[in-house]
């Protein structure tokens, strides 16, 4: 399988190509090169940073034309989700135009005393559907926030099925989160999060071949892992 890791210049990409890695797919390539992406069997879009300087570094590599022309699977990462919209508040005055892959616009979360922006560390998914996030449970447990350390008896050893299925868990599916701005739930929505308690965002999101998650799959330890086995061995067409 050839997997494609686009290269825009921006952050977390070395993340992504380990967490790769740890799953045995070592021949992923890193580039910013139509031809190579069009060919791969999947696409990974990562994504750490600023919308408006994204936006200019896929508009000088003319990936603005090719990314949404692309039929095989594609998961977006991070910015890299929020890239497949059509809008952003984050940047200049009047926020930044985005892709447009997918009908959403995003916003910025507005701070509290109890609760910052951005919204960053561990949070539980919920209200899961499609393929990618088979095998997880959707629990929604008490409370939005969740401490590796602390909790840990949340998080459930992973393990290799006989016939070397995805990794099978069990209890909450808590993931990584480093953002100040989200997308709001809609049609486009195949997974949830809230951020405070009580007020969901999506988490994931999908138009046809389309995938997006919100949170650090690469930095989210047993259920990152699942996740990121499901985007490369399930049935995502």
């Amino acid at each position: 399988m050839n997997i494609a890791v686009i290269d825009y210049q921006g952050g977390n990409v070395q993340s992504v190509l380990f967490a790769l890695e740890r799953l045995g797919v070592t021949n992923a390539v890193l580039t910013s090169d139509p031809a190579v992406i069009r060919q791969a069997d999947r696409v990974l879009f990562p994504g750490e940073g600023e919308a408006s300087s994204a936006m200019r570094a896929l508009r000088a590599a003319g990936l603005d034309k090719v990314l949404p022309t692309l039929t095989q699977p594609f998961l977006g990462i991070c910015l890299g989700m929020q890239l497949l919209g059509r809008h952003s508040q984050e940047g200049p005055a009047g926020g930044t135009e985005l892709l447009g892959m997918l009908p959403f616009d995003v916003v910025r979360f507005t701070p509290d005393a109890a609760h910052k922006v951005p919204h960053m560390g561990w949070n539980n998914l919920h209200d899961l559907q499609t393929p990618l996030f088979e095998g997880l449970s959707g629990q929604v447990l008490p409370g939005d926030r969740f401490d590796p350390q602390s909790d840990s008896n949340q998080l459930v050893e992973a393990h290799q099925s006989s016939n070397s299925s995805p990794r099978q868990l069990v209890a909450a599916d808590y993931v990584y989160f480093v953002h100040s701005y989200y997308a709001p739930v809609g049609e486009y929505t195949i997974a949830q999060a809230s951020y405070p308690a009580g007020a969901p965002f999506s988490a994931g999101v999908r138009y046809r071949n389309f995938y997006g998650v919100q949170f650090h799959v690469e930095k989210s330890g047993p259920v990152g892992e699942h996740i990121l086995c499901n985007f490369l061995t399930g049935n995502l067409g």
